[in-house]
Protein backbone atom coordinates (compact mmCIF):
# COMPACT_ATOMS: atom_id res chain seq x y z
CA UNK A 1 0.00 0.00 0.00
CA UNK A 2 1.47 3.57 -0.58
CA UNK A 3 -0.22 6.99 0.03
CA UNK A 4 -0.11 9.98 -1.96
CA UNK A 5 -1.01 13.46 -1.47
CA UNK A 6 -3.14 14.13 -4.08
CA UNK A 7 -4.01 18.03 -5.67
CA UNK A 8 -6.99 18.89 -7.77
CA UNK A 9 -5.55 21.28 -10.56
CA UNK A 10 -9.25 22.60 -10.86
CA UNK A 11 -10.17 23.54 -7.53
CA UNK A 12 -6.72 23.36 -5.46
CA UNK A 13 -8.07 20.86 -2.74
CA UNK A 14 -5.40 18.91 -1.46
CA UNK A 15 -6.30 15.28 -0.48
CA UNK A 16 -5.00 12.09 0.76
CA UNK A 17 -5.80 8.38 -1.17
CA UNK A 18 -4.30 5.10 -0.81
CA UNK A 19 -3.17 2.78 -3.50
CA UNK A 20 -2.25 -0.95 -3.78
CA UNK A 21 1.32 0.78 -5.92
CA UNK A 22 2.50 3.19 -7.39
CA UNK A 23 1.69 1.91 -10.81
CA UNK A 24 -1.92 1.39 -9.99
CA UNK A 25 -1.60 4.80 -9.20
CA UNK A 26 -0.62 5.53 -12.83
CA UNK A 27 -3.28 2.68 -13.98
CA UNK A 28 -6.23 4.73 -12.33
CA UNK A 29 -5.30 7.56 -13.66
CA UNK A 30 -4.32 6.70 -17.24
CA UNK A 31 -7.85 5.19 -17.74
CA UNK A 32 -9.50 8.72 -16.13
CA UNK A 33 -10.94 6.71 -12.83
CA UNK A 34 -9.51 9.33 -10.41
CA UNK A 35 -11.75 12.58 -9.69
CA UNK A 36 -11.85 15.28 -6.88
CA UNK A 37 -14.09 14.61 -4.98
CA UNK A 38 -15.27 18.08 -4.04
CA UNK A 39 -15.73 19.24 -8.14
CA UNK A 40 -15.79 15.94 -9.78
CA UNK A 41 -12.51 17.18 -12.29
CA UNK A 42 -10.53 14.47 -13.48
CA UNK A 43 -7.46 16.80 -13.14
CA UNK A 44 -5.94 14.88 -10.27
CA UNK A 45 -2.11 15.02 -9.79
CA UNK A 46 -0.06 13.37 -7.46
CA UNK A 47 2.22 15.67 -5.20
CA UNK A 48 5.38 15.33 -3.47
CA UNK A 49 5.18 13.35 0.16
CA UNK A 50 7.77 12.54 2.59
CA UNK A 51 7.74 9.12 3.89
CA UNK A 52 6.99 9.05 7.85
CA UNK A 53 9.34 5.91 9.25
CA UNK A 54 9.46 5.14 12.47
CA UNK A 55 12.81 5.02 14.15
CA UNK A 56 13.24 2.94 17.53
CA UNK A 57 16.60 4.34 18.56
CA UNK A 58 15.81 6.93 21.32
CA UNK A 59 18.79 8.93 20.01
CA UNK A 60 17.05 9.66 17.39
CA UNK A 61 13.88 10.87 18.43
CA UNK A 62 13.13 14.56 18.78
CA UNK A 63 13.63 16.08 21.69
CA UNK A 64 9.69 17.31 23.05
CA UNK A 65 9.35 13.09 22.05
CA UNK A 66 11.99 12.17 23.79
CA UNK A 67 11.19 14.60 26.60
CA UNK A 68 8.06 12.89 26.93
CA UNK A 69 9.32 9.42 27.15
CA UNK A 70 11.37 10.49 30.01
CA UNK A 71 8.58 11.78 31.74
CA UNK A 72 6.48 8.63 31.11
CA UNK A 73 9.36 6.27 32.05
CA UNK A 74 9.90 7.96 35.16
CA UNK A 75 6.19 7.75 36.15
CA UNK A 76 5.94 3.99 35.31
CA UNK A 77 8.88 3.75 37.47
CA UNK A 78 7.39 5.70 40.73
CA UNK A 79 5.07 2.92 40.07
CA UNK A 80 6.60 0.36 40.30
CA UNK A 81 8.13 1.34 43.05
CA UNK A 82 5.02 2.04 44.92
CA UNK A 83 3.69 -1.52 44.00
CA UNK A 84 7.12 -3.17 45.40
CA UNK A 85 6.72 -1.11 48.33
CA UNK A 86 3.04 -1.80 49.09
CA UNK A 87 2.33 -5.09 47.69
CA UNK A 88 3.11 -8.46 47.88
CA UNK A 89 4.65 -10.20 44.67
CA UNK A 90 3.83 -13.33 44.25
CA UNK A 91 5.03 -14.25 40.68
CA UNK A 92 3.61 -16.43 38.19
CA UNK A 93 1.26 -17.63 40.09
CA UNK A 94 -0.90 -14.50 40.50
CA UNK A 95 -4.08 -15.94 39.37
CA UNK A 96 -4.45 -18.45 41.38
CA UNK A 97 -3.26 -16.36 44.17
CA UNK A 98 -5.94 -13.69 43.23
CA UNK A 99 -8.25 -16.76 43.37
CA UNK A 100 -7.84 -17.89 46.68
CA UNK A 101 -8.25 -14.46 48.00
CA UNK A 102 -11.41 -13.87 45.68
CA UNK A 103 -13.20 -17.50 46.46
CA UNK A 104 -11.67 -18.51 49.67
CA UNK A 105 -12.17 -14.81 50.79
CA UNK A 106 -8.56 -15.47 52.07
CA UNK A 107 -7.18 -12.43 54.25
CA UNK A 108 -3.93 -10.67 53.23
CA UNK A 109 -2.01 -7.61 54.49
CA UNK A 110 -1.25 -6.00 51.10
CA UNK A 111 -2.53 -6.62 48.07
CA UNK A 112 -0.54 -8.55 45.54
CA UNK A 113 1.04 -7.86 41.91
CA UNK A 114 2.71 -10.68 39.70
CA UNK A 115 2.76 -12.09 36.32
CA UNK A 116 -0.34 -13.22 34.27
CA UNK A 117 -1.35 -13.93 30.54
CA UNK A 118 -3.56 -11.92 28.94
CA UNK A 119 -6.04 -14.91 29.21
CA UNK A 120 -6.03 -15.84 32.85
CA UNK A 121 -6.47 -11.71 33.09
CA UNK A 122 -9.41 -11.95 30.87
CA UNK A 123 -11.01 -14.89 32.93
CA UNK A 124 -10.20 -13.43 35.92
CA UNK A 125 -12.27 -10.61 35.01
CA UNK A 126 -15.34 -13.08 33.68
CA UNK A 127 -14.85 -14.16 36.96
CA UNK A 128 -15.59 -10.81 38.81
CA UNK A 129 -12.07 -10.37 40.05
CA UNK A 130 -10.88 -6.84 39.94
CA UNK A 131 -7.47 -7.25 37.96
CA UNK A 132 -5.39 -5.05 36.08
CA UNK A 133 -2.52 -4.56 33.72
CA UNK A 134 0.19 -2.14 33.90
CA UNK A 135 3.22 -1.88 32.29
CA UNK A 136 6.41 -3.12 33.75
CA UNK A 137 10.05 -1.57 33.00
CA UNK A 138 12.83 -4.15 33.77
CA UNK A 139 16.34 -2.79 33.91
CA UNK A 140 18.90 -2.87 36.84
CA UNK A 141 18.27 0.27 38.19
CA UNK A 142 14.66 -0.38 39.12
Amino acid sequence: MIKYKLTCKNCELCFDSWFSSSGEFEKLKKRGLLSCHKCDSKKVEKSLMAPKLINTSKADLPEIENKNFKKINKKLKEYQKFIKNNFEYVGENFAYEARSIHYNHKKKEKGIYGSASKEEIKDLKEEGIDAEVIPWIEDKNN
